[in-house]
């Protein structure tokens, strides 16, 4: 479901694959090319039955080569994602699942520090809780993506990853079926984290994220824990604000104590607010007008987990549903998003003014776009809420006069 979303930050190299090689070879003939997979693959341990059995009828796919090519950053605004993926049938799903799961959920929230809600909330978001694992032969996709040379030092580890899962005896290659971008099992890890998260939490003997929800679940919750989750502490909880907030302060990179949040006058929109210790930053997904959030450290690892925006948030909103909390507030008053024109035009005026590169002129809203509007409504003494709106396309035109 989210291979979009995620590949946004694979596409810069952003997911964590482990030490690489200098350089990975990529392009020429596929035949030649697969040879050299071998060779690193007899390199890496794995063993000539498994290399035989990975590799054989191995192909380069096309239509894998086509989605990588058509993947732009997600341009939903929050309300509208978390509208849909945050609604019937899949909220009471996961609320229910997270009752029948309870007796497993708090036996891995015990080892791991992960609560059932946020594990939950992936599983829903990622493969509706198992019902859609994709229909990709992973080999071929990351052989595919392996020797194009957009990305060869990400995909060619995953390949022998790969390779090593079938050595390893967890899955065997028919088995291999996911996402475009080679994402394995209920929650859709690349093999890279597959090898080294996944856990036999079944007692089969095999580690089977496809099949066994235990073993799914308890290596995403492995998988959480390797990422840095802090047993015990929030992640996300609705914020309300005061009508004077510093709104420049609103940015996922900076972090305040709650202390000051709360000298600042924001409050939390239901429950109480953590101790004043706790480090927070205050995310306005939709600028000053829209749903606020206070995200804490645990945070942190959503972004890792997936360096779309929009998604991280939703799927932590999702977990705090789950959680028990309410519907989220639509905000203080309507907020119109830019269309992909209206935006580059503004990122061309942001651009003119040297407050974004011009490559970055693409009409995708993303994390240094909403840096660049931050740093020009500041200068326009304009709120600084680092939202692209028609009010600060409007101020950089006139600006110019």
């Amino acid at each position: 479901m989210t291979t979009c979303l995620r590949l946004a930050a694979v596409a810069f190299g952003l997911c964590a694959a482990g030490p690489a090689a200098a350089e990975a070879p990529c392009g020429g003939a596929f035949d030649v090319w697969l040879d050299g997979v071998r060779t690193e693959a007899r390199g890496a341990g794995v063993s000539e039955r498994a290399i035989m059995d990975g590799l054989t009828g191995v192909r380069v796919e096309p239509k894998v080569l086509a989605a990588d090519q058509a993947q732009g950053v997600f341009q939903q605004t929050f309300l509208q994602f978390a509208g849909r993926m945050v609604a019937p049938p899949r909220l009471p799903k996961g609320i229910k699942l997270v009752k029948d799961k309870a007796e497993l959920l708090e036996k891995i929230e015990r080892e791991y520090g992960v609560p059932g809600p946020v594990l939950v909330a992936f599983w829903g978001l990622e493969t509706d809780f198992g019902a859609n694992l994709g229909k990709f032969d992973t080999r071929n996709a990351l052989a595919t993506l392996s020797h194009d040379c957009r990305r060869p030092n990400f995909f060619r580890p995953q390949l022998i990853a790969a390779l090593q899962i079938i050595d390893r005896g967890d899955l065997a290659p028919a088995d291999m079926r996911g996402a475009w971008a080679g994402e394995l099992g209920q929650t859709q890890m690349m093999p890279v984290d597959y090898l080294r998260s996944a856990v036999d939490a079944d007692g089969d003997g095999r580690r089977d994220l496809m099949r066994s929800q235990a073993d799914a679940l308890t290596s995403a919750a492995k998988y959480l824990a390797d990422l840095g989750w802090r047993r015990g502490e929030p992640w996300l909880q609705e914020a309300t604000l005061p009508a004077d907030m510093p709104w420049a302060e609103a940015d996922i990179d900076v972090k305040h104590p709650v202390s000051q949040w709360r000298a600042w006058g924001v409050g939390a929109r239901t429950g109480a607010l953590p101790p004043d210790d706790a480090q927070a930053s205050l995310l306005l997904p939709m600028g000053r007008n829209g749903p606020a959030f206070l995200a804490y450290r645990n945070f942190d690892v959503y972004r890792t987990w997936n360096k779309s925006f929009i998604y991280a948030t939703t799927a932590a909103y999702l977990a705090t549903r789950l959680a028990g909390a309410p519907e989220a507030s639509p905000g203080r008053a309507p907020v119109r998003a830019l269309d992909t024109n209206e935006l580059r035009a503004l990122q061309t005026l942001l651009a003119r003014d040297g407050f974004l590169s011009a490559d970055e002129v693409d009409g995708q809203l993303g994390g240094d776009t909403r840096k660049a509007a931050r740093r020009a409504q500041q200068k326009l003494g304009l709120p600084a809420d680092g939202y692209p709106s028609l009010e600060l396309t409007q101020a950089l035109e006139a600006s110019r006069g």
